[in-house]
């Protein structure tokens, strides 16, 4: 076990779920919850004395929130996407930023299945007219899955493992993916959005969060989509025009949607939801729910929490979206140096000139290198000096010193 040298406080966000209060808690952290996001100014008075930060994905941390949040070691994303963060500016400050790539894949396939099941059977406007009191016993319009044609766009963790549970039903996949993927099973890689959106009756949007997906399936993109087709988006609420999708949906052409992420979202429960898209009765509108499954929420909350006491505790940065992936295990006896610096030539041979000058021994040592930025773990012995650490962090190129101390 190691012990810090920073404020042993966590502040987690949005309803995490309790298990990573729990884990928190047990590796000696003070933990405050909220049950919803906050905004830029409540954040930053919110960050004072803070050192871990959990989040979902309505909470936004700025390069203005990490500049005022000085105590801050690291942030959890507990979720897939990480966009919400300013990932530079939090590497720049020596801030990695960790989220829960793999947890909530199922749960979000299965609400994916559910709903192209749910919109092929007209399963929605069913509902509605039979708590109207309207019996509409009618096989019109409604059709099995087996047979049809399921189009996915991003073929990711999520894309692929639809595609596997589609195909098992009978459906035919075909997948478009920016990035050359191997198709698993009999799916059909096509070789443009135009292809696939031409060649199947259901499209479904599982895209990351990168900047350039901003608009990109719009008015063009519904035109060429195939008369009286799916669409479903359970990706980025930015990346779908949605007054062109209700354009579409009134005029027949699509037949139906299932939208669970928009780009307005209420910061918590209670709030006014607005959309284009309420209001119609053959589309499912989800309130940002297809991760939030209580099998999914516990294992990003395990997951994710772990990954920050990782961190916090030996300095491990692995599956770190921001920052170069170092993991070094521990060595009884040490001191720990973790070291965040500028990509140059010469860092790791200056580190340890410094520590030989001071008749420091190095027991381990782990660097990594990621676009502008090196991170270096050292284990040394005997106990160091302040003038050890004061020369470290004169260095040109240092970003961030942190020492951790074994008991």
């Amino acid at each position: 076990m190691l012990t810090l040298d920073t404020l042993n406080r966590a502040l987690l966000l949005e309803n995490i779920h309790p298990d990573a209060t729990a884990r928190l808690t047990k590796a000696g952290y003070e933990v405050r919850t909220m049950p919803r996001a906050l905004g830029e100014e409540e954040l930053i008075e919110a960050l004072q004395g803070i050192s871990l930060l959990g989040i979902r994905s309505q909470t936004h941390v700025t390069g203005r929130v990490l500049a005022a949040a000085p105590d801050l070691l690291a942030v959890g994303a507990f979720c897939i996407g990480t966009n919400q963060v300013d990932l530079a500016a939090a590497a720049k400050r020596g801030v990695p930023v960790f989220n829960a790539p793999f947890s909530n894949t199922r749960s979000v396939v299965e609400l994916a299945i559910a709903e192209i099941i749910s919109m092929a059977r007209r399963l929605p406007e069913k509902n509605a007219k039979m708590h109207q009191g309207v019996w509409d016993k009618s096989a019109k319009g409604a059709h099995e899955v087996r047979g049809r044609k399921l189009g996915i766009v991003g073929y990711g963790n999520i894309g692929t493992q639809l595609s596997v549970i589609a195909e098992s039903l009978g459906m035919t996949v075909y997948f478009y993916d920016i990035a050359d993927k191997l198709a698993i099973g009999n799916a059909r890689r096509c070789s443009s959005l135009e292809e696939l959106l031409e060649s199947v009756e259901t499209v479904t949007l599982h895209v990351d969060g990168r900047s350039g997906n901003h608009g990109f399936f719009g008015e063009e993109e519904f035109a060429r989509m195939r008369p009286r087709s799916l669409f479903l988006n359970l990706s980025r609420g930015f990346v779908v025009d949605h007054a062109a999708l209700r354009s579409h949906i009134e005029s027949g052409h699509i037949a139906g949607a299932a939208i669970d992420v928009f780009p307005r979202e209420p910061k918590g429960n209670g709030e006014e939801f607005v959309s284009e898209l309420r209001g119609l009765s053959n589309v499912i509108l989800t309130p940002h729910i297809g991760g939030s499954t209580e099998e999914a929420q516990q294992d990003i909350g395990e997951f994710v929490s772990g990954k920050l006491v990782d961190f916090a505790e030996g300095g491990a940065t692995s599956m770190s979206v921001n920052m170069p992936g170092v993991a070094l295990p521990s060595a009884p006896g040490t001191h720990r140096l973790v070291h965040l610096h500028q990509n140059v030539p010469g860092v790791l041979a200056t580190i340890n000139r410094v520590l030989a000058d001071h008749g420091v021994n190095v027991e381990g040592q782990l660097l990594r290198t990621r676009d502008d930025l090196g991170y270096v773990i050292t284990d040394i012995v005997p106990a160091y000096s302040d003038e050890v650490l004061d020369q470290l962090r004169a260095m040109d190129v240092t970003v961030r010193l942190r020492t951790i101390e074994s008991e």
